[in-house]
């Protein structure tokens, strides 16, 4: 069910983040520990995604598992970020293995990744994708249901809607009509991060000056905190919200 992470702080090479701690996100694409049923490893492709000097994110993906891309291993110790989103692939039975299908997606200042599934692709998507701009739905980057929510979601940071709450209706939209869907989604603007648990597990970490997102704890760090299912997370250096992604008694 793929596994992903977002960090805001100060600069590190991306190796720091991505390669070197005990459990990175290297070693979960062949020892991960909470797939909840979704597969077993993540070998399918990864992809990052990083700012520098306030431009645009440069992005490196590849349809291959982590460890055989020797050249992202170079990169990784030579660049450095204060602000990562990064992603290794468990691709759903009858998606493509193709690098256009992994994340993150990309647009303008915008990085986007899903960790999931959505039930019942593609059938289940249909009436929400009917509200899209058909040249949007003709140049999805790969047909599948992580590049559909990529797309409902730009839609709405294109009519300028806030990032949390656009996060919070796309979930909405899938989950009204199957709520076995499993929905976490991690937005950044390399400002903030934006982030959703429906289904499947996310930790943060924090500190006075740094706040790393990510599907499973790595490190050797006991500042790791669990990430209640069903909520929205919109995280910050030195400031992290936490909130159910329902109101109080509304039903998917």
């Amino acid at each position: 069910m793929c596994r992903h992470l977002g960090y805001l702080g100060p600069p590190l090479p991306l190796a720091e983040l991505l390669l070197d701690p005990p459990h990175s996100l290297l070693q979960q694409t062949w020892a991960p520990r909470d797939m909840r049923g979704g597969g077993t490893v993540n070998v399918d492709g990864f992809g990052a995604g990083w700012y520098e000097d306030g431009a645009e994110p440069a992005r490196h993906r590849r349809a291959v598992p982590m460890w055989t891309d020797r050249s992202f291993a170079e990169l990784a110790r030579r660049q450095r970020s204060g602000a990562v989103l990064a992603a290794v692939r468990s691709a759903t039975v009858g998606m493509p293995v193709s690098e256009a299908a992994c994340a993150p997606f990309t647009d303008g200042r915008w990085l986007f990744s899903h960790n999931g599934v959505v039930a019942g692709w593609p059938e289940s998507l249909a009436k929400a994708a009917a509200d899209l701009d058909v040249v949007d739905l003709m140049t999805l980057e790969a047909p599948t249901d992580s590049a559909v929510l990529w797309a409902l979601l730009r839609h709405r940071l294109h009519r300028g809607e806030d990032p949390a709450r656009a996060v919070r209706a796309v979930v909405g939209q899938v989950v009204r009509t199957r709520p076995e869907s499993r929905l976490n989604l991690l937005l950044t603007d390399g400002s903030a991060l934006v982030a959703s648990t429906w289904g499947h597990a996310l930790s943060v970490r924090r500190t006075a000056d740094s706040v790393l997102l990510s599907s499973e704890p790595f490190g050797d760090d006991a500042r790791w905190e669990p990430v209640p299912d069903r909520h929205l997370v919109v995280a910050r250096p030195g400031s992290v919200h936490v909130a159910p992604l329902l109101d109080e008694g509304e039903t998917p």
